[in-house]
């Protein structure tokens, strides 16, 4: 506010923001850059590094995101070539998205525009945010690409169900990202760990409603890298279209861990790996697939689906999974005169502890 900030819901604050970065990032030892309490609008941030020195955020008040389209090149907030960041507070970053949502296309064709995500982090380094909101963006709530040190914890993030395309976590190319004791509620996937991503735990985290947790899409584009070293534990899933997901097109590597998950009420199959994930019509029908998903294990996922495929495990025909292992898995249909099942393709491994149904190997 002393470099002309207005937190009235209404004055552009942009010009005073990237002020208070740029003397912020020119600092020397630790700086702090404080949102008081009230609504500040901006247009398109850049937080471009490197810095001096460390930086914290700290957001009392609320940021939001102008809903007039034309300013926005990309994204909303981008964060780059920045180490040593630290976003805390009880405020709320806003995209208003609800005012934007019905120009977005991409259900409708493949080659949409996109609209501006919301938090995008590219190249940092040492970066922990807590306590805030994130509300309502225009399309993915945060997206890390290269990536390291990352710890994302107590944090709120939320959209409407039907709210298009507003992923609330994404991550790809990074390592040891941490995402702990979040609540996520929004119309598109919860968390999603894209190719090149390694040493990810996600552990106390509630999702729903939303597509779950999802690792994929993979193998979409030539010389990705695989995805390894995935642990989920202790998380909630709340009336999510999926559970546990792992998404690919033809050439993929993983290898995950999901343990001591309850599932509520989850809609589609709670356990799904399908190495033949083809929205949109993109990919071969007959393609040549170098898929390799192998030592996967799923320990202790009790609690109830909707739809009577309770595992599903759909892999190629020509490199089978292996290593999976099935332990203590006790989900069970909730609706009536149809009997909890499993369906599994090509799916080598060892299930023990479980409902008789869902012993499928």
């Amino acid at each position: 506010m002393k470099l002309g900030g207005k937190g009235d819901g209404k004055t552009d604050s942009t010009k005073a923001v990237d002020e208070a970065w740029k003397a912020a990032c020119a600092g020397t030892g630790k700086q702090t850059i404080v949102f008081p309490k009230g609504d500040f609008v901006t247009g398109p941030l850049n937080f471009t590094g490197p810095c001096k020195g460390d930086i914290v955020i700290q957001l009392d008040g609320n940021l939001l995101g102008s809903t007039d389209l034309a300013l926005f090149k990309v994204n909303w907030m981008e964060i780059k070539r920045v180490d040593n960041l630290e976003i805390s507070g009880k405020g709320k970053i806003d995209g208003q998205g609800a005012a934007v949502w019905s120009k977005n296309t991409c259900a409708k064709k493949y080659d949409c525009k996109i609209l501006p995500n919301h938090l995008v982090l590219d190249f940092v380094n040492n970066w922990l945010v807590s306590g805030i909101s994130l509300v309502n963006p225009k399309f993915f709530h945060m997206n890390m690409f290269k990536c390291k040190n990352i710890t994302i914890k107590d944090l709120t993030i939320t959209a409407p169900e039907d709210s298009p395309n507003t992923d609330d976590i994404h991550m790809g190319d990074s390592s040891k990202i941490s995402i702990i004791d979040t609540v996520i509620g929004t119309g598109d996937d919860c968390i999603s760990v894209g190719p090149g991503t390694e040493g990810v735990n996600i552990s106390g985290v509630t999702c729903g409603p939303n597509y779950g947790i999802s690792v994929g899409s993979l193998g979409r584009y030539k010389d990705e890298k695989d995805v390894t070293d995935v642990t989920v534990k202790n998380c909630v899933l709340k009336k999510s279209t999926n559970g546990v997901r792992i998404k690919s097109y033809e050439d993929a590597a993983s290898k995950f861990t999901y343990e001591n998950i309850k599932m509520e009420d989850v809609a589609n199959p709670i356990i799904i790996i399908d190495t033949k994930y083809c929205p949109n019509k993109i990919c071969t029908a007959n393609g040549n697939f170098k898929v390799t998903i192998k030592d996967i294990t799923f320990k202790n996922i009790t609690g109830t689906t909707s739809t009577p495929e309770a595992v599903s495990l759909f892999c190629s025909d020509k490199l089978p999974c292996t290593g999976v292992t099935l332990n203590d898995i006790n989900v069970e249909y909730a609706g009536k005169n149809n009997k909890t099942m499993a369906v599994c393709k090509n799916a080598k491994g060892t299930a023990t502890g479980c409902l008789k149904e869902l012993s499928c190997f």
